[in-house]
């Protein structure tokens, strides 16, 4: 009787957890630089989200993110929701914020949670992210027709976007070091060297 009351218990801390970072992950979306493609903080939420709750709740975060957003919820950057954001030219990097997730929990199961195996996961993932946005980018634009058209495209979709990311990263690992000591031990996940 206790320990299925425990395992409630812990069900429901761990929803409530994917919850508040799914709402991180909208307010680091509100922070906005409009662009063709807009800089936003929302690759820090994911990253923070994936760092703090690991690849699993992580990955369920994001997930009711994009639902969330798709059904009208204004999470997206700019206030915006719906699933017209989500088919528009930049939605592609939304939805490869899934992949990104995938990929960093599969690194990170296959390799445990050392920083190696995260930063791995979370750059392999970013490039995953990178090429289906992009991709999607392409296909909404679909009049491109060789390859020297596609170098714009790259410049406004890949380039720009490197750098920040990857500082959002290594802020992302600073956040972990910082807040990982203080969730509750069975939010954790197994054995980490960081």
């Amino acid at each position: 009787m206790n320990h299925t009351k425990e395992t409630g218990h812990l069900r429901i801390l761990s929803m409530v957890y994917c919850s508040l970072f799914t709402v991180i992950i909208a307010l680091c979306s509100y922070i906005t630089i409009p662009t063709v493609i807009p800089f936003t903080l929302q690759t820090l939420g994911v990253f923070i989200t994936l760092e703090l709750l690991g690849g699993k709740k992580g990955t369920f975060s994001i997930l009711l993110y994009i639902l969330l957003g798709a059904i009208g919820v204004p999470v997206f950057s700019g206030f915006r929701g719906g699933i017209s954001v989500l088919l528009s030219n930049t939605g592609g990097y939304i939805v490869g914020f899934v992949l990104l997730a995938l990929i960093y929990w599969l690194f990170t199961t296959l390799l445990g949670q050392r920083l190696y195996a995260r930063i791995i996961g979370m750059i392999l993932g970013l490039i995953a992210c990178y090429i289906f946005g992009t991709a999607w980018f392409l296909f909404a634009y679909s009049d491109i027709k060789n390859m020297s058209e596609m170098i714009p495209v790259l410049q406004i979709c890949i380039l720009p976007f490197i750098i920040p990311d990857i500082a959002k990263m290594f802020l992302s690992i600073g956040f972990r070091k910082m807040i990982y000591p203080a969730l509750p031990e069975q939010l954790k996940t197994s054995k980490t060297k960081s």
